[in-house]
């Protein structure tokens, strides 16, 4: 795993190991994002081998940075035309993507893998890898060229501890270099001696050395040989990303990914960090009240995610039984309904509202319908009751066997609030021209431009500020009751 926080949020990247291998058998990689540290959004998955037109295998381990409002993914891969591993680098316009080759080549090939970049207080970007050795160069401002060559950091046992019984690799380093900077002293931090693997780190008073090995901060533990880790710092905290096996059916060629919060020792070092599986606390909480993801999850059972043909994920191949899970949701003073956005191929079912637990607290039940496809979306509504204060949501999902529907996202109305949730017929705008008419100009519906589904609604020849899309709402209004309106534009 690769952490990156922009903005807020904190966005993990991943490699994905193909269901049953036996092998590092990966074709693409992976992002998801929080900003609570318990609720991931699923993003899928944004880059591929087929991103790198050379590449033919082998999407393993690599690194996201920001710069030059750009997102640069740096990865080892297979190069098609010599056989060895070299590192590509893709370049995004955001931190999901999608990633394109910036070079149509390789960056840097020497066989070796796991790129790390840093970008030091002076603009300085440094790209790390290599195992068994370790490597670096200076990358230039555009990051995806650099200047000079290729330069070896000395593998000594001072730098990098020592190992025994392997007189060809005498030193603990083995690979996954993880390098930042905390209080003008310079961390890496790699995984050692496999195998299996522990997590050890060294430190510098500079990007590159002399190293000072500092010991161990995560010993071997889990079901995967190997581990990988990432740190950052978010929301006032310090977390240590890894992986290992234990998700069921979990090993060392079918990884998770994890994370554990911690705090540096007061002379900068690095404690002990165990594996858990509680993972961080809760970073605030989560609000109903507001449109989210069905993607955005603490845990679930049963289901898989997929791309949606209203942009983003949605969850699906949902059968009788299956779970998902939505950590510390705060309802307030209560809900009085929730509408979910579904389709389903087949003849719906069911979505069991829960709190506690799969089988906690039932507060409501949304009867999904047939809809006549897989991805022909509607919205479905049922009233709330009793679900108050913080709680873990559980949507349970019933019905007959076979798969039954999907879920693209969900939102509550608050108590209080006018029954029927949104006022506005289509108030997302996402699924075209229906219930609204142009003051002025020509309305349509266009795919071209897109906040948060596929779609968007534009007027076209607007002679006025005022003109645009509109409903009149006055009949359905309530005297003394409040009412919120949000909407995303963009002037071109």
């Amino acid at each position: 795993p690769a952490p990156l926080v922009h903005n807020g949020r904190v966005y993990v990247y991943t490699g994905h190991d193909e269901d049953g291998s036996t092998y590092f058998t990966m074709r693409d990689w992976r992002v998801y994002s929080s900003t609570d540290m318990a609720n991931w959004t699923d993003h899928g998955s944004p880059m591929s081998l087929a991103t790198f037109a050379w590449a033919d295998a082998n999407a393993w381990a690599g690194h996201v940075t920001p710069r030059n409002g750009k997102f640069y993914w740096y990865v080892p891969v297979r190069n098609r035309a010599t056989g060895g591993m070299a590192i590509g680098v893709a370049v995004g316009d955001s931190p999901t993507g999608p990633f394109r080759d910036a070079l149509g080549r390789p960056l840097v090939e020497n066989g070796e893998i796991d790129p790390n970049v840093f970008i030091d207080d002076n603009g300085q970007a440094y790209l790390y890898w290599g195992n068994p050795r370790l490597w670096y160069v200076r990358l230039n401002t555009d990051m995806i060229s650099y200047s000079g060559s290729a330069t070896q950091i000395p593998l000594t046992t001072a730098g990098f501890g020592t190992r025994n019984g392997n007189a060809s690799r005498p030193t603990l380093y083995e690979e996954g270099p993880w390098v930042f900077k905390r209080n003008g002293l310079y961390y890496n931090v790699f995984a050692a001696e496999c195998c299996s693997e522990f997590i050890g780190y060294s430190t510098a008073p500079s990007a590159t050395g002399p190293w000072t090995y500092r010991g161990t901060i995560m010993p071997r533990q889990g079901a995967s040989f190997t581990n990988h880790a990432g740190i950052v710092d978010f929301a006032g905290s310090s977390y240590f990303f890894y992986h290992n096996g234990a998700l069921p059916g979990g090993s060392g060629y079918t990884r998770s990914v994890a994370v554990e919060k911690f705090t540096y020792n007061a002379d900068g070092t690095i404690p002990t960090i165990n594996m858990t599986t509680a993972g961080p606390p809760q970073v605030g909480t989560l609000d109903p009240y507001v449109r989210q993801e069905a993607e955005t999850i603490a845990w679930a059972s049963g289901v898989e995610t997929e791309a949606s043909t209203e942009g983003g994920m949605n969850i699906g191949f949902i059968e009788n039984g299956d779970h998902v899970k939505v950590k510390g949701v705060a309802f307030g003073t209560g809900a009085s309904s929730f509408t979910a956005r579904v389709a389903s191929g087949t003849s719906g079912g069911r979505i069991e509202v829960r709190l506690g637990s799969a089988t906690g607290t039932l507060v409501g039940t949304c009867t999904v319908p047939g809809t006549g496809g897989w991805q022909s979306w509607t919205s479905v509504t049922c009233p709330i009751s009793g679900a108050t204060a913080t709680r873990d949501l559980y949507l349970r999902f019933t019905g007959a066997s076979g798969y039954l529907f999907n879920l693209n996202w969900w939102q509550f109305t608050p108590s209080g609030s006018s029954s029927g949730g949104n006022l506005l017929t289509n108030a997302t705008m996402e699924d075209g021209t229906t219930g609204w008419t142009a003051s002025g100009g020509t309305l349509s519906s266009a795919t071209t431009v897109a906040h948060g589904g596929s779609r968007s609604l534009l007027t076209s020849g607007r002679t006025a500020a005022w003109q645009g899309p509109h409903q009149n709402v006055t009949t359905q209004l309530t005297n003394n009751k409040s009412y919120t309106t949000s909407v995303w534009v963009r002037s071109q």
